[in-house]
């Protein structure tokens, strides 16, 4: 059964972070080439101190460079004030995106995963508004934030998708689902090391760049030149801007998400960068998921310990440090290749 996926993001032009885009072109890739149903995208309500806006315009060009149709929310402007929040009171456009993803759920022959790969905002909110549809309709959450250390002393600085609003992270540890936890780091330490239990990565733009079509380039020249136009399907039609490639091809760009993504269309990656499927991995997976033992307070700090699977609740594990980056980018690759 192919994945039912919705895709949760803080997608703004411009930019605040370009791994956002990386991301979601490999969940469009994926779902053209049939390996999830992206049912559809929530974008974060960006903080009031950011000049970005949430980027309809590259979900509209990649819904026109895959000929998909996928629709897209700007979630909830007010934060949560405690994990129990459901935010009753929200109206308008605050309400959006809630009712997105609860109507979603509702609707849905079958079960379906969500990735958080912004804040926790509004599927904590869902989540507290309706536990038992979470329960009876969400096949699991892709949880990208914190940090995957045993040692609660090296969380205090707490990672950037945490600090988006704490409590709703908190939240989403209660909601009664699958979760599939993705630390973003190891631990607070050197911020260019593979982890044991952390899921960043990084490549150079030019390695990935220079072997996607042509309007997938000018899809992400489009992004990285911070392109002040509105003119979103001009740009997609004219010649390609050299330079800007050229410029932005030159810098690495770290990535965190690419994992679950691959993970809940069922597939994983061996150690030279193969993508196969779960049920083949026997052991030759760079990465896996644990089953743990885990508590977060309401300032999102973690404690856990390895588990039974009881809890459904699951680590990152990179299994294969030494080749972790460059499977991963390998494996990036041959999904975004595959865009028209």
């Amino acid at each position: 059964m192919t994945a039912r996926v919705i895709h949760q993001t803080d997608l703004f032009h411009p930019h605040e972070d370009p791994d956002d885009h990386w991301d979601l072109a490999c969940v469009y890739a994926l779902a053209l080439a049939g390996d999830i149903n992206l049912e559809s995208i929530l974008i974060d309500c960006p903080p009031v101190d950011h000049a970005g806006q949430p980027d309809a315009m590259g979900i509209a060009q990649m819904n026109y460079i895959t000929g998909l149709n996928v629709p897209f929310a700007v979630g909830s402007s007010i934060p949560t004030i405690s994990r129990q929040d459901k935010l009753s009171d929200l109206k308008g456009s605050d309400e959006n995106g809630v009712r997105m993803l609860l109507d979603t759920l509702a609707k849905s022959p079958d079960k379906v995963f969500i990735n958080i790969v912004g804040s926790a905002r509004d599927v904590a909110i869902a989540g507290n508004r309706a536990p038992e549809l979470f329960r009876e309709k969400c096949a699991g959450i892709y949880l990208n934030a914190g940090t995957g250390t045993h040692l609660p002393e090296h969380d205090r600085d707490r990672e950037y998708n945490v600090m988006l609003n704490p409590v709703a992270y908190a939240a989403i540890f209660d909601i009664p689902c699958p979760l599939y936890w993705m630390p973003c780091w190891g631990s607070r330490g050197p911020r260019g090391n593979v982890y044991e239990y952390g899921t960043w990565y990084q490549f150079q733009q030019k390695d990935i760049l220079e072997h996607l079509s042509d309007r997938m380039q000018k899809f992400f020249a489009f992004m990285l030149g911070r392109v002040e136009s509105v003119s979103w399907l001009k740009y997609l039609n004219d010649p390609k801007d050299e330079a800007v490639l050229t410029k932005f091809g030159e810098e690495f760009r770290y990535m965190w998400c690419t994992a679950g993504f691959l993970h809940v269309a069922g597939k994983a990656v061996t150690s030279d960068g193969e993508i196969i499927k779960l049920e083949e991995v026997e052991g030759k997976s760079v990465f896996t998921f644990d089953p743990i033992e885990i508590e977060c307070d309401d300032l999102g700090l973690t404690k856990w310990t390895p588990g039974d699977g009881a809890s459904n609740r699951y680590i990152y594990h990179v299994r294969d440090r030494e080749n972790y980056i460059m499977a991963m980018t390998k494996a990036m690759k041959t999904v975004l290749k595959t865009l028209p």
